[in-house]
């Protein structure tokens, strides 16, 4: 594991957290100033930076802010006195992973950037995951069928039938067949036969010579020529005009074509990999497909899973296309609350996953904040949270907030849940006498209701005031005034 970092003009400071992150087994490296850290980041970097916020020669903000241009996924803490509170929260708005206030409990203090470091090396462990990262992501008992398929068939040269539901991934396994075999090095060439004017598919699979038909004024090489020594990937098989398929049955027998107006036959030496979303068996009864050519097709055929049938790959599917999206964007990523994610978990994905990586994006631009909550879903999902069932960690969240508006994923707390004991609290109060009631019964509930927040987020206030939906500054006043860092 990387150094700890602390960055502070206080000698003391600096030794006394040092001596406390060693005696914890985290290794420390301690700085007195901005510029020798400024420095240090060209060739090296911490596990967690903790810096002071004011010091001379340079603040904690503006190294904050540079550290989330050079180093986006370096978790920062900003250590400041109670005076400069109101620098310090809006240093979140930076990318600040949360803030220390001075003088600070040694030991809460450990624990907050332990905490830092945790997440730092998970995010470490998904950065390293991602390199060179496959597009086929899944843990689903299915995909992992695919991905084993996928290995044994890749280094033979046989004929391979891809099945599945539109926005499953079918041109993913075809690529990733082509990627593992002894082809590839050379060209992966689709063509989706379904998005081809029936007049034109024939040119374009297999080229013209010049003169061939009105306006082919330059010989043409098609598909099957281009993708020569690769492999060419035909989708939507099932869509292909029935006289084009005697043509192909051609190829796929003797490995020879000719070009339309052609008299010249060719060798075609390629990889033909065929998908569809359709069922070829009912078009072969149906008259709508060669029968002889759907057994040449079916040689192997592999079948993709629908997104609802690996419902537990969605969690991993949505953190990739957040991480792609925000790089894409030059944004930070954003992260699904845990009753987003069950929305997304029982919704039915007709799209399948192109609609999942659709959805990513649009939350990516649309969502207003980092953590993504049911309100910040696209509409027709949010239609279908009413049956999505809440996470067990949610409800208890859920069923102490009173009056206001809940996701739809989270169902109402039941009339007879808190409010009858809230009255009935009330009543005794009003009955002795007690003054300022109003009062006493709205500290009590803050006290509660953000205890149980930053329960939720393990002590991230940041996080736990964008959970209960207030302000940076009302949380970090509420914790002070209720006393709740004692």
């Amino acid at each position: 594991m990387k150094p700890i970092w602390v960055v502070d003009d206080d000698q003391s400071i600096r030794f006394v957290l040092g001596k406390a992150l060693e005696k914890a087994g985290l290794p420390v490296r301690a700085f007195a100033n901005t510029r020798d850290v400024q420095a240090a980041l060209a060739s090296d970097e911490p596990q967690v930076l903790v810096s002071d916020i004011r010091m001379p020669g340079g603040s904690g903000i503006d190294l904050l802010q540079e550290v989330r241009r050079t180093h986006p996924e370096l978790p920062v803490i900003i250590m400041t006195a109670y005076s400069d509170l109101d620098s310090a929260v809006s240093a979140f708005q930076s990318g600040a992973f949360e803030y220390l206030s001075k003088p600070f409990d040694l030991d809460k203090a450990v624990e907050l950037i332990q905490r830092a470091v945790d997440e730092s090396l998970r995010e470490q462990g998904a950065e390293e995951a991602r390199v060179d990262a496959p597009e086929l992501l899944g843990q689903a008992g299915a995909m992992q069928d695919v991905f084993r398929a996928i290995g044994r068939l890749s280094p033979s040269q046989v004929t391979v039938l891809i099945t599945g539901e539109s926005g499953s991934g079918k041109e993913l396994v075809a690529r990733a067949l082509h990627r593992h075999s002894p082809r590839a090095a050379g060209p992966f060439v689709a063509i989706n036969t379904a998005a081809i004017p029936r007049d034109l598919l024939e040119s374009e699979l297999f080229g013209h010579e010049r003169g061939a038909f009105t306006g082919a004024q330059t010989a043409r090489r098609g598909r099957f020529e281009q993708a020569e020594g690769g492999t060419l990937f035909l989708d939507e098989i099932g869509d292909m005009p029935y006289e084009l398929q005697t043509r192909l049955l051609r190829v796929l027998s003797d490995g020879h074509f000719y070009r339309v107006g052609g008299h010249q036959p060719i060798k075609a030496h390629v990889r033909v990999i065929a998908a569809t979303h359709q069922n070829l068996e009912q078009r072969v009864r149906d008259g709508q497909f060669r029968e002889d050519l759907f057994h040449r097709l079916n040689v192997i055929r592999l079948r993709l899973p629908a997104l609802r049938e690996r419902r537990e790959d969605i969690a991993l599917l949505v953190r990739h296309f957040l991480q792609r999206s925000a790089r894409e964007l030059g944004v930070e990523t954003k992260r699904l609350s845990e009753q987003a994610l069950a929305v997304l978990q029982h919704y039915a994905f007709p799209g399948n996953v192109r609609e999942l990586e659709n959805v990513c994006h649009w939350l990516t631009v649309m969502a207003p904040g980092l953590t993504v909550d049911v309100k910040d879903l696209p509409p027709e999902l949010r239609q279908d949270a009413v049956a999505a069932p809440v996470p067990e960690a949610a409800a208890p969240m859920a069923a102490a907030v009173p009056d206001v508006a809940l996701p739809a994923a989270v169902p109402a707390p039941a009339a007879a849940g808190w409010e009858q004991p809230l009255a009935q609290c009330a009543r005794e109060l009003l009955r002795a006498g007690q003054p300022d009631v109003m009062d006493q019964l709205t500290r009590s509930f803050e006290r509660t209701v953000i205890e149980a927040a930053l329960e939720h987020t393990h002590g991230r206030r940041i996080e736990a005031a964008a959970r209960l939906g207030i302000g940076r500054n009302t949380i970090t006043r509420k914790i002070q005034e209720l006393g709740l860092d004692d």
